[in-house]
């Protein structure tokens, strides 16, 4: 299908669907317990259960296999151990370059790197041995942080970059400077379900993955790879996940895989489920960030000129790193427009765990670092920090004379923009103007506790940055009884994509959601499908199930026209029923027909996202399909004593577009600002100096809780439709809401720049721990003195 035809037929049908507030399809199944995830599918006979052999060292060469392999199939309950060597075709699970293996071969590069898995009757027979197992080793000096990989010129890929203008210019001629260091912390998924796999030998050398993935394809493609079979020979099915942010995009190809070889190789079912700290230990987290900046504004805190450099972690291999830095350099311009601009990223390589995807891809690192600049301007200057933020904003070219103030660093002609609008309504709605004169009412009278207001925006591009991930598939199959069976490329983790695909699907053929069932996500039923990634799982693969349901109203047409005695193109679908001629007949009544007049009643879908034209080697051109845009205030309270801190209230206008299910993009909007503002506030990953994580658990992880959500938590949706043919005019929520988590951060640092009267600049780093809160307090205060003392 090219793409003028996917672009057609992407409204309403019926419009009965639209805007509908179903419940989740599975929020039965969860409340009572009876949904099915991985470890509850009823285990074959004879079913073997299998665990990893860590790696105790962030960085050594393998003596032999690693093993002692004797020592450890004589532990009890043992069946096989299998190592690299045994692996028949290629050892990776690298998503992008294959630089990853899933199982360490001659040399290990962070601790926690699976070197072998072992096969038990049992699985705490498999996880005993595991444990016990002595990994031969010789230690090597590790590079562990992005001061050492950058003094090392230790990197994963060679640094990119993007120039517009003349920055340094621009800085040295403008009539004020700021420059500094800010850094993002790393973020842990922590999914519900762990990471599973449970794999189970077919006939004729054939494998099934029921697999808690993001990405089913690649874990087929892998597996079928790693044991030299036809990736036909090789089907995954994941009907549901426990969550995923990311975390199961590719990192679930590691267990996967082991699995796969163990069964492949004993010919038996194996399990392999791994405990939270293990998890933890293995897998990859949220990149974090070290950004240096130096930016030049004028006496209004207009923004002149930028010179900013990215250095992220990204642990010992490729991994997602290559997209995540660039769009966190397709991100650092936030809302703003940023006439002048040096930017370069560095990939930094270090014995860690390969960083991964996460919810917002680098995004939210890149706007940290433009919104860490906007704050301080204003800081510099004593302005409201929404003051400097509304003038720095992108503009009309009607106002302001030059397309240049609507078009981003990369080249792409915002087409959309509502930004402002967005800015407009939340703080109208929240009060902000008053809001702030009471928070600065409590400041004057409070002498420990100080609270801070922050309005922080976000614009956020929707399409995978590898432009040829931007397709989606679907299978549509209708029984004579007019039931309806729908499969998509697309993976359900919690967030409502099944519920949504099931109103598009309903309303494409003019029935009822009721008769519409969403099957699991099957490899051999939709092939070469793109992960649920990039907020791109409603936009994909719903317009590739309105592709499917098109084609079969055109079907469906002739049989209806003749039983209706009407004209073809007089058929409409609505209502459980088809109508024309000035009748009705019932949709079961058609389907029937339709099989005894033997009409085809099964169909393939197909879209593919159009006019993304991008560089990815220069960060340059048409990289995003269309924006979404979000605003959120938020007011915090700090105790300047002990660091601690309340989330007083959170106001949020969010832009979806026409929402297919206002309810579940609710849902995620608020989800998914407290994830964000758990990453900049609670969520800190430890390590200690030989490169081991110390925070593998929920003892010594902190995620927020139902305590940590205040009562005056206000969502409200822009009213706005998509300008781009998406189904239903809707928008993308699943990643965009995160950066709304960025107001909590800055309102600390409100409150914090309170605790001395707002005198000095505030420096603090994310995640806003109570300790790093506390420190900020001491400093600010101490700097405060000094320059009394001065005047």
């Amino acid at each position: 299908m090219n793409a003028p035809t996917a672009l057609k037929n992407l409204l309403p049908v019926s419009g009965v669907q639209q805007g509908k507030e179903l419940v989740h399809e599975s929020a039965h199944l969860h409340v009572t317990g009876s949904a099915t995830y991985i470890d509850d599918i009823p285990e074959h006979a004879g079913t073997l259960y299998a665990a990893l052999i860590l790696s105790p060292v962030a960085h050594g060469e393998l003596i032999g296999d690693g093993i002692d392999r004797e020592a450890i199939l004589r532990e009890h309950g043992v069946v096989a151990v299998y190592t690299a060597k045994d692996i028949p075709g290629e050892n990776n699970c690298g998503p992008i370059v294959h630089d990853d293996p899933f199982l360490a071969a001659g040399k290990v590069e962070f601790i926690g790197q699976a070197v072998a898995v072992v096969v038990a009757r049992d699985m705490l027979y498999a996880r005993e041995a595991a444990h016990k197992a002595q990994v031969l080793v010789k230690e090597l000096t590790p590079i562990l942080t992005v001061e050492d990989a950058m003094a090392a010129g230790s990197f994963i890929m060679p640094p990119k970059g993007i120039t517009r203008g003349d920055a340094g210019a621009a800085i040295a001629n403008a009539p004020h400077t700021i420059k500094g260091t800010t850094r993002t912390g790393q973020q842990e998924q922590f999914y519900l379900e762990g990471q599973i796999t449970y794999a189970v030998p077919k006939e004729d050398g054939q494998l099934t993955l029921y697999v808690s993935t993001q990405h089913p394809d690649g874990n087929q493609r892998e597996a079928a790879h790693a044991l030299n079979l036809h990736t036909n020979d090789v089907e995954v099915i994941c009907r549901r996940m426990g969550g995923g942010f990311g975390g199961k995009e590719g990192n679930a190809s590691i267990f996967s895989q082991s699995a796969a070889l163990a069964a492949f190789k004993l010919q038996k079912p194996v399990k392999l489920r791994v405990n939270r700290d293990d998890d933890m230990t293995i897998t990859g987290k949220r990149h974090d960030f070290r950004i240096d900046y130096e930016v030049g504004f004028d006496d209004n805190g207009r923004v002149l000129g930028a010179d900013i450099t990215l250095m992220s972690r990204c642990g010992y291999s490729t991994d997602y790193s290559g997209p995540v830095n660039d769009r966190a350099c397709l991100h650092i311009d936030n809302t703003y427009h940023l006439p002048t601009l040096k930017l370069v990223s560095h990939r930094c390589k270090t014995n860690t765990q390969s960083a991964t995807a996460f919810r917002g891809f680098g995004g939210p690192q890149g706007m940290f670092g433009i919104e860490t600049v906007m704050d301080e301007i204003a800081m510099t200057l004593g302005k409201d920090p929404l003051e400097v933020r509304k003038l720095n904003l992108y503009k009309d070219p009607a106002i302001s004379g030059t397309p240049d103030t609507m078009t981003t660093q990369y080249n792409q002609l915002i087409e959309d923009w509502v930004g402002d609008q967005v800015i407009d309504q939340v703080e109208q709605e929240s009060k902000y103007a008053e809001r702030r004169q009471a928070v600065q009412a409590f400041n004057s009278q409070s002498k420990t506790r100080k609270r801070g207001l922050a309005l922080v925006p976000l614009k956020f591009g929707i399409s995978f940055t590898a432009t040829h991930l931007n397709q989606g598939g679907a299978l549509l199959v209708i029984y004579m009884d007019g039931s309806v069976s729908c499969n998509h490329g697309g993976t359900e983790m919690g967030q409502g994509l099944n519920t949504k695909m099931a109103q598009v699907c309903a309303d494409g053929l003019g029935i009822s959601v009721d008769k519409v069932r969403i099957t699991a996500t099957d490899s051999q039923k939709v092939p070469n499908a793109s992960a649920t990634s990039a907020s791109s799982g409603a936009d994909i693969n719903g317009a590739a199930i309105m592709n499917a349901t098109m084609q079969m109203r055109e079907r469906l047409k002739p049989v209806a026209a003749r039983m209706l005695g009407c004209a073809e193109a007089d058929v409409t679908f609505a209502n459980n029923a088809l109508h024309g001629g000035g009748q009705s007949v019932k949709w079961a009544d058609v389907t029937k027909q339709a099989w005894l007049d033997r009409v085809g009643l099964s169909v393939t879908g197909f879209y593919m996202t159009p006019e993304i034209k991008y560089d990815f080697t220069t960060l340059n051109g048409r990289a995003f399909y269309y924006y979404c845009y979000g605003a959120a205030v938020s007011e915090v309270e700090i105790d300047t004593r002990t660091g601690e801190w309340w989330l007083k209230a959170v106001d949020i206008v969010h832009d979806v577009g026409r929402s297919i299910n206002p309810a579940i993009d609710k849902g995620q909007i608020e989800g998914a600002y407290v994830q964000g503002m758990g990453w900049l506030t609670m969520e800190e990953c430890i390590w200690d100096k030989k490169g081991k994580l110390l925070t593998h658990g929920p003892s010594t992880y902190k995620i927020p809780v139902a305590g940590d959500i205040p009562e005056h938590f206000q969502v409200s949706l822009f009213d706005n439709q998509n300008h781009k043919p998406t189904p239903f005019n809707s928008k993308a929520t699943g990643e965009p809401p995160l950066m709304l988590g960025l107001s909590a951060f800055f309102a600390l640092r409100d409150a914090v720049a309170a605790s001395a009267d707002h005198q000095v600049v505030v420096r603090m780093d994310a995640p806003a721990t109570p300790e790093r809160i506390l420190m900020a307090c001491e400093a600010a205060k101490a700097k405060a003195q000094v320059q009394v003392a001065k005047a």
